[in-house]
């Protein structure tokens, strides 16, 4: 529950909380709530366009003066914190890090592993491969095939610069030549990555919406899974005993959806996916929910736009989660997720001073954004 304290930042960090502490300059922010900085735990910062056309026809560095537009949008919701699920790669990162740009602290996959003809494979019927992650010297191509091609790129991407490895075990929505419901990369393939992942000292996140993919991820040792369409209750009772996160992105079908009511141009086989998985993804959700699954928000934005990240927090409600849940899981669960608890997540001594400041109703979450009067990351404020 809310207490009323003050809180005393220096250095970037938080050094005490409680009443009537005294600074060289003070913030009244009497009537509003504090909260950690918010996390989210799947984005895709260099993509802005769903649309193929529209992709096609932009110059290749386009998407990273995108990503400045996108990060910024991103603090407008308050989020401090992003995992990168691929794309953003280590000049971003550090262009944020150095302060050439403004933009949210960030954990980069850099790019998504998959197997030929996977989620990842933008191989199309007239010879061309087109695809939202094209390769280049910072962000290595993910296509691989059995055990020896996957440590090999595994040590590829953390050369690269990555801090967690994105594996795609499933097939996805927006990949127009496979399937959501069928499992990708075999056990062998699996254990190999997550065996060289562990040995660089990085989590793994897998895109896995197949109920088998799924399972081949948890048996395999994975730290999240994203997604997580097609939930068994097998499925659900493995995550729980292995302590697997789960990532819903409820809004990412919806997003393609909204995306080709705009006008974007998608393969009808995407958007035939993106209609049969809505149901499926928000009961599955829900079940996982009631079982006591751990969450960690995340949005699969790219997909959607770039600061309608919030959108999420309402759909989880909708899925059984209360608003203290919800919102636990865009912070203090995020950050542990994200192995960031020590730093992140929580307003305590010691961790970073990322805050968000909350006029109304700190539970109305569908109007949360529209109720931030102002954001401090590293106790710097970058917005309000």
């Amino acid at each position: 529950m809310p207490i009323r304290a003050d809180i005393a930042v220096a250095g970037g960090r938080i050094v005490a909380l409680g009443p009537r502490l005294n600074g060289d300059e003070e913030i009244d922010v009497s009537g509003s709530t504090l909260i950690p900085g918010l996390i989210d735990s799947h984005v895709h910062l260099t993509m802005s366009d769903l649309d193929t056309m529209v992709g096609l026809h932009r110059p290749f560095s386009y998407p990273f003066y995108q990503a400045i537009s996108n990060m910024s949008a991103t603090l407008d919701c308050g989020i401090t914190t992003v995992r990168d699920a691929g794309g953003a790669d280590l000049g971003i990162q550090q262009a944020v890090d150095d302060g050439l740009v403004e933009g949210p602290r960030m954990q980069i996959a850099i790019s998504m592993i998959s197997q030929t003809g996977g989620h990842g494979d933008g191989w199309m019927p007239s010879g061309f491969s087109i695809g939202h992650q094209i390769a280049h010297p910072g962000r290595p191509s993910g296509l691989v095939d059995g055990p020896d091609e996957m440590r090999r790129k595994v040590r590829e991407l953390v050369r690269a610069g990555a801090q967690v490895i994105k594996v795609c075990t499933s097939g996805g929505v927006l990949s127009p030549r496979d399937d959501p419901r069928h499992a990708h990369f075999r056990t062998d393939e699996l254990d190999v990555l997550v065996a060289e992942a562990t040995a660089a000292g990085c989590g793994v996140m897998t895109h896995s919406q197949s109920t088998d993919g799924i399972k081949n991820s948890v048996r395999a040792g994975i730290r999240s899974i994203e997604h997580g369409i097609y939930l068994d209750s097998e499925a659900i009772s493995m995550m729980i005993d292995a302590g697997t996160w789960l990532v819903p992105t409820l809004l990412a079908p919806q997003a393609v959806l909204n995306a080709v009511d705009a006008g974007a141009n998608i393969p009808a086989a995407s958007v035939r996916k993106a209609l049969a998985v809505i149901e499926a993804h928000m009961d599955s959700f829900s079940r996982a929910v009631a079982a006591g699954v751990k969450v960690a928000m995340g949005t699969d934005t790219g997909v959607g736009p770039h600061g309608s990240n919030l959108d999420e927090l309402p759909l989880m409600k909708a899925g059984g989660m209360t608003p203290q849940q919800v919102l636990a899981a865009a912070t203090s669960s995020a950050a542990e997720l994200l192995g960031m608890s020590d730093e992140i997540g929580t307003l305590a001594v010691g961790k970073r001073a990322d805050l968000v400041i909350v006029g109304g109703d700190l539970f109305d979450l569908p109007k949360l954004k529209g109720n931030i009067s102002a954001v401090y990351k590293d106790g710097t404020r970058v917005r309000g």
